[in-house]
């Protein structure tokens, strides 16, 4: 039954955690461990998903003229969320587990953030047996090929959604409105406009201001930081997500760094290409930067997905320029790439294959610096 000890081990320490210590030097001593790290990320993202949850049973109870007070609400959000959780959490352990057991290794607590974050990047009609396929797609492809955490280039949340975008578009382009209407998941709802903020924004003519454009279809700035229209789960309130950004500084588990640098890539970015924008040019050169913050998934994604410490550079300078390229490529999918208006995604992923090479050249830079030994 040797082979079986990682379960063990896991289900011992989730529900006792058992005091095993070493017994032998070095100790390194330090308050944040891998289960405290794990908890402070799964708090910070009970805003988003908290309000995930309210927003997606709002959004449903309107297009189907149910009643719009709190309960009903918060009751049938939590019948269209939950069932994504538990998939998510029970396929990926699945995976967990099967690869700890083969490989001998104890459990990862890794995945209890993995595990909620994937949910929440999707739409709440997402069919559960795609989200079944891209949590494994994530995990094994994404993570344990790898070796398992702590040795993934990619985030395994991330790629188990960029595989559902290409492999089921129709599910995840946002297109459509994303909402519930009475129990069947449905991407068209006669009730909305018919598309998503990003969709919207993509129509505009080249002599229309997106702003007004989002403002005439009930997506005034305000709404958008809100977040209380229909989009993926826990992307929609930039406010709630820079909120749960805050937290992870405060306690030292995000980097600042990563974060101030993708907001300033956003804004230098877009304030750029406002300045090159002319009379016949895509609206989207003249939008303002501020509105890239809020729209589509960029909060969620620089809160929550950038700031993967495995992932993501772990010396500090190229923090600066691993954030700041993110939020340069997310605007400059968004502008250059009609056929995908969110960015966020795309552009982590890309850098998450440079963190190592931005790693390698910040140490090759201070190894230069060093006195020579004579």
């Amino acid at each position: 039954m040797a082979k079986w000890h990682p379960l063990f081990e896991a289900t011992e320490s989730f529900f006792f955690i058992p005091g095993l210590t070493t017994q032998a030097d070095a100790h390194v001593r330090d308050s944040l461990d891998v289960k405290r790290f794990m908890s402070f990320v799964i708090l910070a993202l009970m805003p988003p998903f908290l309000f995930g949850m309210y927003n997606a049973g709002y959004q449903s109870n309107l297009a189907s003229g149910a009643s719009l007070t709190l309960l009903p609400v918060v009751l049938k959000g939590l019948l269209i969320i939950l069932p994504l959780v538990v998939i998510s959490y029970g396929v990926g352990f699945f995976w967990e587990i099967l690869f700890a057991v083969v490989r001998k290794h104890p459990i990862s607590e890794g995945f209890l953030v993995t595990g909620l974050l994937f949910p929440l990047t999707l739409p709440p009609t997402m069919p559960l047996w795609q989200a079944a396929v891209g949590i494994s797609f994530g995990v094994v492809i994404g993570k344990e090929v790898f070796g398992g955490t702590g040795r993934n280039i990619l985030n395994p949340a991330l790629t188990g959604r960029a595989f559902l975008f290409f492999a089921y578009p129709a599910k995840m382009s946002g297109d459509a409105v994303w909402a519930v209407v009475d129990g069947v998941k449905t991407g068209a709802v006669d009730a909305f406009s018919g598309a998503t903020p990003l969709s919207i924004a993509g129509l505009a003519n080249a002599q229309e201001k997106i702003e007004a454009v989002l403002k005439a279809a009930d997506y005034p700035f305000i709404k958008l930081l809100l977040g209380l229209y229909p989009g993926s789960i826990g992307a929609t309130s930039a406010l709630l997500c820079f909120a749960g950004a805050a937290l992870l500084v405060v306690v030292g588990i995000a980097s600042y760094r990563i974060i101030i640098g993708g907001i300033a890539g956003v804004l230098l970015t877009g304030y750029l290409l406002n300045f090159l924008a002319g009379d016949s040019s895509s609206a989207w050169l003249s939008l303002n930067p501020f509105y890239h913050l809020v729209m589509g998934g960029f909060a969620f994604g620089i809160a929550y997905m950038a700031t993967d410490p495995v992932t993501a550079p772990g010396m500090d300078k190229v923090k600066w320029v691993y954030g700041f390229l993110i939020g340069m490529l997310t605007v400059l999918i968004r502008v250059f790439n009609p056929a995908y208006p969110e960015g966020i995604m795309l552009a982590i992923l890309f850098m998450n294959l440079f963190s190592p090479l931005l790693d390698h050249i910040e140490i090759r830079l201070k190894i230069k610096k060093r006195v020579i030994n004579v």
